[in-house]
Order: C-alpha cells, then sequence, then structure tokens
C-alpha cells in the first residue's frame, strides 16, 4: 500500500505497522511478512531475513523467535520490533526517487512481493498504470 501511495504523490505517513506487526508475531520481509507463530518456522535456523543487519537478525533463529512466541516471555516481541523498524522500506523508496529509478524500483518490489504481475491485486495495478507505472 505505502508503495503505490508513494506513486500516487503521498509524501508522508504516521504508521505503527511495524510495531502493531511485531506484537501478533509478524516479521516484514521484502516478500511481505513472515508469521513466526507458524509451526514450519519451528525448525528454522536462519535469521529473519537473511539480507539483514538488525540485532536480531544477526543474533537470532527464526526458530528461536518462534519458540519465544509460544512462551509466556514477550522478548520475542521486542526482538521482531526491533527488526521491522530496522526494516526500511521507506528509505528505499525515498532513494529510488532520488536516483530517478522509482519506476524501476515498484516494479522490483512488485516483483518480489508477487512474483507474477498478473497476482498483484488490481488496485495497485490500476493505480500504478494512472501514473505510468506499469508492471508488466
Amino acid at each position: 500500500d505505502l508503495v503505490v501511495c508513494v506513486a500516487l504523490g503521498c509524501d508522508m505517513f504516521d504508521c505503527v505497522f511495524p510495531t502493531r506487526t511485531a506484537r501478533f508475531g509478524s516479521a516484514l520481509v521484502p516478500t511481505g511478512n513472515l508469521q513466526l507463530r507458524k509451526k514450519v518456522f519451528e525448525k528454522d535456523f536462519g535469521p529473519i531475513d537473511p539480507e539483514c543487519t538488525c540485532p536480531t537478525c544477526q543474533k537470532h533463529s527464526r526458530a528461536f523467535l518462534h519458540a519465544l512466541l509460544h512462551s509466556d516471555n514477550t522478548a520475542a516481541l521486542h526482538h521482531l520490533t526491533v527488526h521491522n523498524i530496522a526494516y526500511q522500506l521507506m528509505s528505499a523508496v525515498r532513494t529510488s526517487i532520488v536516483e530517478k529509478r522509482f519506476p524501476d524500483f515498484v516494479r522490483d518490489f512488485m516483483g518480489t512481493m508477487y512474483g507474477d504481475p498478473t497476482l498483484c491485486p488490481t488496485w495497485a495495478t490500476d493505480a500504478l498504470a494512472s501514473v505510468g507505472i506499469t508492471l508488466g
């Protein structure tokens, strides 16, 4: 939503999404988010995001965070908040605008998020097309 809103001209946001998302056990990643409470992460010893340099990704595995999320310990929520705040989508958007490559950034971002351009929500595809950014 944020990337499409920037394409439409929005330049200021007030967002608690990174912290609220963390409270539900969700970690922000380039492909969307990881629901670390799910059993699939029980034995996943990789970091949340291998490209991320935040302290959470450098020190803790998905399995560790999964276990913490299933305990009475709130530490996982703090670790996820650190990671989600470090995930700097808007910084990457800003850089792409300054470097005059925003349309390419949007196409790359949507490609990473949805894979096939036909899987991108119609509202987003239509909104982007209205400002001259085509995905496919």
